[in-house]
């Protein structure tokens, strides 16, 4: 009896302790969300930023701030300004359509990273800081940026170790502001300038659209982060280069002598996050 007992009283222990031992946590799965990749301990968006209202989704306009008392002021400047600039045919270009929502309704930017879109332009690094935030995302730090543009092999530009010409959407032929306002310098808010084309090909490409420019990490992608729009980052600087912009630097492009209030027709962004 004595006997059976103690081993009642050892199996009864320990299935008590069985049942208040701690489950060992559940593996954290360390994934990054589907229109991000990630690097190293970090996500970052596959394409350049896009945006839409906060608050209802609805796309806004990649050839205007997306930011109200901006977008109005470039607006009214350029209703007049775009008729004392360039050729008559130039002239006669008119400014991209704008959503009654833009016109008529106070907005507030969010980033979306998806292909195929125009990615959004005259972003100033408080209105890209404020688009990632919006999107639960923050800026890329300039040491995560050049990181991800590099690729798992570490190599100067997104395909390898050597500047080749027309392999990324940069040091194009044409620069947008001569085409229309005979001067490459001036002007450099009109909200038509991402519309003009070399020929049948679009200065500023479609998010994705130049495959032969994508940062490789664990067999996935990353778009464009050499050309097409130069990327704030949180380092308060702009980096990659846009698709006029003279430079073979690559990933080590970047231009850091403007203020943190300075948006043109070249300046987007892609976000960041940290791994969940």
């Amino acid at each position: 009896m004595r006997r059976l007992l103690a081993v009642g009283f050892f199996v009864l222990s320990a299935f008590s302790l069985g049942t208040l031992r701690a489950e060992p946590p559940a593996a954290t799965s360390h994934r990054c969300s589907p229109e991000m990749v990630r690097v190293n301990s970090f996500c970052i968006d596959r394409w350049e930023v896009s945006t839409v209202d906060n608050l209802t989704s609805e796309p806004l306009s990649p050839y205007y701030p997306p930011n109200p008392k901006l977008l109005a002021s470039v607006r009214d400047t350029w209703l007049c300004e775009r008729e004392s600039f360039g050729t008559h045919a130039a002239q006669a270009m008119p400014l991209p359509e704008l959503s009654s929502l833009q016109r008529e309704q106070p907005f507030e930017p969010r980033a979306v990273s998806r292909p195929g879109v125009v990615p959004q332009g005259y972003l100033s690094y408080f209105v890209a800081k404020k688009a990632c935030e919006n999107a639960h995302k923050r800026l890329c730090s300039k040491e995560e940026w050049v990181t991800a543009c590099r690729g798992q092999r570490g190599t100067q530009f997104p395909y390898g170790d050597s500047y080749q010409n027309a392999r990324c959407n940069v040091h194009r032929n044409l620069h947008p502001a001569y085409v229309l306002h005979a001067a490459s310098s001036i002007g450099l808010l009109d909200p038509r300038l991402n519309l003009v084309e070399e020929g049948n090909d679009p200065l500023l490409h479609l998010t994705g659209a130049t495959p032969s420019c994508a940062s490789t990490w664990h067999g996935q992608e990353i778009f464009d982060m050499v050309g097409n729009l130069d990327e704030w980052v949180e380092d308060a600087m702009f980096l990659g280069g846009f698709y006029a912009r003279s430079t073979t630097k690559g990933c080590d492009a970047q231009v850091s002598s403007h203020a943190q209030t300075y948006f043109d027709y070249s300046t987007g962004t892609r976000c960041c996050a940290d791994l969940p």
